[in-house]
């Protein structure tokens, strides 16, 4: 079954498209239910990633990367994430949050910070949500404070991908504290993980992505140079608007490739199960069940697509992003529900990949925004 077909990916990005297909089915598929088993993180397939140059490969060929667009990691994601979420997660969150820095950062940072996540010596990631919150960006605590030449961070971060493995961090903290400014009272700040001050372990075990690693960071008077500021001060939260945009595209993959994994294993698994004197396929409950997930996985693939070209040309950007990644990640959670009921006892089996699909699938409705948000968005910018 050819789900994840050429069509509409745009000729440019069919190679890497390939080039991940290829590599999922070598690298990541053999090895999905052992690492979701053990929970442990996948540092030889992510070395792996690095090798095939797949990892950290949006960053500018002037870093040394490839500077793939959105539309290249778009395709790269749908493929990584029908293989296994986990694994996925843990190939495409060695850069998140240095397109941050790519962007908005200053030449010194771009040799010291970006050059070697994009040449594959370290990894980074992305710290923005707190105990406390996670899709309200105006109401963050975590503070950075001047004092001399050092900025002084204090507050806590959670659900940080990367938190006890990176080298350094891309930093969400409040500098301001202007009540009729919210949104301009937040800086992006880089910090080493090495940096005194900076406490991180890993968050308690998650029911899916198992073999990617989220962390908690207790920053206690941590100190960075005055230098490791992004950018403007006040202008973190605008800079975050702007990465999630391309981020919930991306994020609009990850349902895509788990949609396509449940439809595919529901697929063979009634084509092969008898029940009552014929295939399980030959009832017309389940012809439906299929046809609906399909339906589900078709509009979401439409949509996303047509998203990736608008959010690259800016173009409604917020609006077409919540769509596709709303879209998107519902649908696999739908797909995911009727291949469990396709799968009947069986689908209880954690040894069945649609089992671990099922726990998955409930992750990327949260993340990035989590959906209930992401409809405030669409209502918020739908065109009038």
């Amino acid at each position: 079954m050819e789900l994840l077909s050429d069509h509409p990916v745009p000729e440019h990005a069919r190679e890497v498209k390939q080039e991940a297909r290829e590599f999922a089915q070598e690298h990541i598929e053999p090895n999905a239910a052992d690492y979701y088993a053990s929970g442990e993180y996948p540092w030889e397939i992510l070395e792996a990633g690095m090798d095939a140059g797949l990892v950290a490969q949006d960053l500018g060929e002037d870093l040394g990367g490839k500077g793939f667009d959105l539309h290249q990691v778009l395709a790269i994601a749908e493929e990584f994430y029908k293989a296994d979420a986990g694994i996925a997660l843990t190939l495409q969150l060695a850069s998140f949050g240095a397109e941050i820095v790519e962007d908005h950062g200053a030449e010194w940072q771009h040799e010291e910070f970006l050059k070697p996540v994009a040449q594959n010596d370290q990894i980074t990631g992305l710290a923005v949500s707190e105990p406390q919150t996670g899709s309200d960006l105006a109401g963050m605590t975590t503070s950075a404070e001047k004092d001399g030449d050092e900025w002084v961070i204090n507050g806590e971060k959670y659900w940080v991908g990367n938190a006890v493995e990176a080298d350094w961090l891309t930093l969400y903290a409040k500098t301001g504290d202007d009540p009729n400014n919210r949104y301009g009272n937040y800086s992006m700040f880089i910090v080493p993980t090495d940096a005194p001050g900076y406490h991180a372990e890993h968050i308690p075990e998650k029911m899916g992505f198992r073999a990617s690693k989220q962390g908690h960071i207790v920053l206690e008077d941590c100190r960075i140079p005055e230098e490791n500021l992004v950018g403007v001060e006040g202008a973190g939260f605008y800079m975050l608007a702007e990465f999630f945009n391309h981020g919930r595209v991306i994020v609009a993959g990850h349902g895509l490739g788990m949609a396509a994994a449940a439809i595919e294993e529901a697929w063979e698994f009634v084509h092969d199960r008898e029940a009552f004197g014929k295939t399980v396929d030959e009832f017309q409950a389940v012809q439906h069940k299929l046809a609906d997930m399909h339906l589900a996985f078709q509009s979401a693939r439409s949509l996303t697509w047509d998203a990736a070209d608008r959010v690259a040309n800016q173009e409604n950007a917020g609006y077409w992003a919540a769509l596709a990644k709303t879209e998107a990640t519902e649908a696999a959670m739908d797909c995911a529900e009727k291949g469990m009921q396709l799968h009947g006892g069986r689908s209880v089996l954690t040894e069945n990949r649609i089992s671990r699909v099922y726990r998955d699938v409930r992750i990327p409705v949260i993340y990035e925004g989590a959906n209930d948000i992401q409809r405030n968005l669409i209502y918020r910018q739908a065109p009038q």
